[in-house]
């Protein structure tokens, strides 16, 4: 069940802010009510669905332009320093799991346009980059504080629509913090890891669609 909204999350069946009744989709998608519970459940914890007392479910509205700038500040406190602390804890599976989600994020790129899930792939290997990063700090403080945002980083992955062009800048930019890595050279990862958030931030303001709500002045 899981899956099965989050595909029509991703493919716009379902789009930000539509309520999710749970009579009406056990119906719909002739299920019973517990595994869709606790598929629900989960997507909450992802921040891609809200639960709000005596109204139920729903898709998590669209990112506000003031909303992704607060997500991308936080980002930027977070992420330099597991870039940092991961260029001093490499291992060689660590990098070989890396290399692969770029691979995956440069292919999605390349099928943008001819295959329709190639979303999904951008999707899941931009987030396995980030998380791989993640627990390679070695520290389970700044590890947990990252996957504290990562639901919302999904949510910003999956509303904040992103083509062809951002999936191939995305790619490029993990590529270059890759070798900074692979080299073993915090400082140098720490920066362009900020780099890659701060142009993953102005590519998703200059050609997005972002709600009205709580526009910078």
């Amino acid at each position: 069940m899981y899956d099965i909204l989050l595909e029509q999350f991703m493919d716009g069946t379902r789009g930000a802010g539509e309520p999710l009744n749970i009579g009406a989709l056990t119906r719909e998608l002739d299920v019973s009510q517990t595994p869709l519970r606790e598929a629900l459940a989960r997507l909450e914890h992802t921040g891609l669905v809200r639960r709000e007392a005596l109204k139920g479910y729903s898709v998590a509205p669209q990112f506000s332009a003031v909303e992704l700038e607060k997500l991308m500040d936080a980002r930027l406190v977070i992420e330099p320093t597991l870039a940092a602390r991961a260029a001093e804890h490499t291992t060689g599976e660590f990098l070989t799991e890396l290399r692969d989600s770029i691979d995956d994020l440069e292919r999605s790129s390349r099928e943008a346009d001819t295959d329709p899930n190639s979303f999904r792939l951008y999707w899941s290997s931009d987030d396995r980059f980030h998380l791989l990063i993640a627990h390679q700090s070695n520290n389970e403080f700044l590890e947990g504080a990252y996957r504290s945002l990562s639901g919302q980083v999904q949510r910003y992955r999956l509303f904040v629509k992103a083509g062809a062009t951002h999936a191939h800048s995305a790619a490029e930019e993990h590529s270059a913090i890759y070798n900074a890595l692979e080299t073993g050279a915090p400082e140098r990862a720490a920066q362009l890891m900020r780099v890659h958030i701060e142009r993953a931030r102005d590519r998703a303001l200059d050609g997005a669609t972002l709600s009205d709500a709580d526009e910078p002045a």
